[in-house]
Formats: structure tokens, C-alpha cells, sequence
């Protein structure tokens, strides 16, 4: 038996011999380790947030291995976790395979979708990530001193396109002449986790001209932070607030509030109204992180136009064409 089998062993016949736990939501975190300082860590933090705020408890897990994900969720299930939380686009078709055999439980996927008409028990959380990209696209071709800026995806997938095709739009809307330089880390989920290879792309940008990269890539991306501030670059951070990783290097964060889904999730419990849910810059799901770590990069003028934008978008005024809608990006190609 594996580690992870007799984890989730464990976890069963914990829940079972409590009636206490029955109740307690679960959180399955994506590939990438729950300490990635980006995408599962936020997720950690507002399940910790759930916890401190309500004093209720809940279980995690992290997975090793693609086959797990499914055993996962009918353990969880099966020991009477409600909702059970999932991180990453790769839970949809997992959920989808046994949200019907647990019509009781409520199943939520984050980045991921699952067709409410099928499964009206599973919520899907969708962010508007091209918003969020816009304006942190448009601080960095603001603080290029080259004129060019450099993006690195995880894994190439039409959702970290969607974050890259935001940021190109955001710089260009800045300067019409902007070069940026679009890689991604592979095409497997290990592409979530290989900060060498996110190195290894950011130094290649850097030789390109590059002086500020923005990073999408879970774990991935502390490579690509960690090279930009030994060059001498700046760089983006993304999913959670990662100025403090180099302050006074990483020139703002692309926030994604997963933190703020988990939490509300988890404390919605078994009365979580499910369907499909897109957060975005009109419902704070995504924008930038400013403070003491970053505050001398960000000029007065820089918050100016990017609070500027935000409100437009907002309003409808600045349209920001999404990949994911057409596969289609007007400013960048992959």
C-alpha cells in the first residue's frame, strides 16, 4: 500500500469514528506541494483562515501522482467530507466522475469546470486571471527600461495562456512597441514544480532583453523570481502575494483570492450553493498586491493608471480579450 493510500486510510477511519468530523470540509491540493508559496498555499491559507475564524477543523491532502486524484475524492467522500475542496483545472474530470455516486456531498473545483446541469452538486470557481494580468502587464512595461518583457507559464495550457495573453494586452496598452517574450515549462504537470527549468527560462529572457518577468508557474515560478533578482531584473509574482519572497525585487503580485474561495467554501459547509462562480476584478477575485515590500517600485503614476484601468474594466470601458473564450490571442503568439 502506498503512503498516500495509507494516509488516506487514515483520514477515512478518523472521520467515521468521530461524528463530530463528519461535517468538516476537506481540501485536495494540486500537484505541486502545499507550500509552493503560490496556488495550493493559498488555497492552505484560507482553509487556515476557515479554521481560525470559525474554530472548526478540516482535512488536506497532498498528491503525488495524477492516479490519486479520484481515490482521493471518493475517500474523502465516503468518510462524510462536506464540501470537499479541490485546487487545479485537472480535478474537473475526477469530480465528474463521482460526484453522482455522492449525491449528498458537495464537490468544488477551483480553475477547474464540471457542467452544473450533470452534476448539481459540484461548484465551479472560475477567475477572470486575464484582468488581473492586464494591470500587472501595464506596471511592468511601465518599470521596462528595454522595452521588453518576458512571461513564464507552468504547464501550456489554454488557462496560463489566458494569464499570458492578459499581460501582453496590459504592456502594450502601455507602449504599442513592447516586446514580450511568451515560454512554458512543459506540457505535464511536472511543469508545476521545476524552479531549475524556470531558472533556465528566465535567464534565457533576460538575455533577450527582458527586465521584468512575470511568472505563472506554481513552484515553478520561485526559480524564475529567484533568477530575476540575482540579475538584477525585476519580476511578477502570481496567485498569492509573493513581494515579500525579494522585497524591493518583485514588482508587484498577480493576486488570485483562492484563498478567499476555499474560505468561503469551507464555511458555506453542506449549505454551499452550487453552479459555476467567475471572480474577477469587479469581485475583487483577482488584482495586485502593494506594500512595504514593493511600495519604492510602484511611482504614484504607475497606481494612478493601473487604479485607472481597473475601473474601466470594471466598467466595461476596457475590453480584455480572454484566450480560454476563442483559443485566440490578438497581441502574443504562443
Amino acid at each position: 500500500m502506498t503512503f498516500i493510500a495509507k494516509t488516506l486510510g487514515t483520514v477515512a477511519a478518523v472521520a467515521l469514528s468521530a461524528g463530530a468530523a463528519l461535517a468538516d470540509p476537506a481540501l485536495i491540493y494540486d500537484l505541486g506541494g502545499k507550500f509552493d508559496k503560490s496556488f495550493n498555499e493559498a488555497a492552505f491559507n484560507g482553509a487556515e483562515k476557515f479554521a481560525a475564524d470559525t474554530g472548526g477543523s478540516y482535512k488536506d491532502i497532498e498528491l503525488q501522482s495524477e492516479a490519486q486524484r479520484e481515490q482521493a475524492l471518493r475517500r474523502f467522500a465516503e468518510a462524510g467530507f462536506n464540501p470537499i475542496v479541490t485546487t487545479g483545472f485537472s480535478m474537473s474530470s475526477p469530480i465528474a466522475a463521482v460526484a453522482a455516486d455522492y449525491p449528498d456531498t458537495k464537490f468544488v473545483t477551483i480553475d477547474g469546470f464540471v457542467d452544473p446541469g450533470e452534476h448539481p452538486n459540484v461548484l465551479s470557481i472560475l477567475f477572470s486571471e486575464h484582468e488581473g494580468s492586464y494591470l500587472v502587464g501595464m506596471m511592468a512595461a511601465m518599470a521596462s527600461k528595454s522595452g521588453t518583457v518576458g512571461f513564464v507559464g507552468g504547464m501550456d495550457i489554454p488557462l496560463i495562456r489566458k494569464f499570458a495573453c492578459g499581460y501582453a494586452q496590459g504592456a502594450m496598452a502601455v507602449n504599442p512597441d513592447a516586446q514580450v517574450i511568451a515560454n512554458m515549462t512543459g506540457t505535464t504537470p511536472a511543469a508545476w514544480n521545476d524552479p531549475v527549468k524556470g531558472s533556465e527560462l528566465a535567464k534565457a529572457q533576460i538575455s533577450q532583453g527582458a527586465d521584468v518577468i512575470y511568472a505563472a508557474a506554481g513552484g515553478t515560478g520561485l526559480g524564475v523570481l529567484q533568477t530575476a533578482a540575482d540579475e538584477g531584473i525585476l519580476s511578477v509574482g502570481v496567485d498569492s502575494n509573493q513581494n515579500y519572497l525579494h522585497p524591493g525585487k518583485v514588482l508587484t503580485s498577480m493576486l488570485k483570492r483562492v484563498d478567499v474561495a476555499v474560505n468561503e467554501a469551507m464555511t458555506a459547509g453542506a449549505d454551499l450553493e452550487t453552479g459555476v462562480k467567475v471572480l474577477g476584478l469587479a469581485e475583487e477575485g483577482v488584482g495586485y498586491a502593494l506594500d512595504d515590500n514593493n511600495a519604492s517600485l510602484v511611482s504614484d503614476e504607475m497606481k494612478a493608471a493601473v487604479d485607472d484601468a481597473r475601473a474601466k474594466i470594471i466598467a466595461g470601458e476596457i475590453s480584455v480579450h480572454d484566450y480560454s473564450s476563442d483559443d485566440t490571442c490578438p497581441v502574443l503568439q504562443f
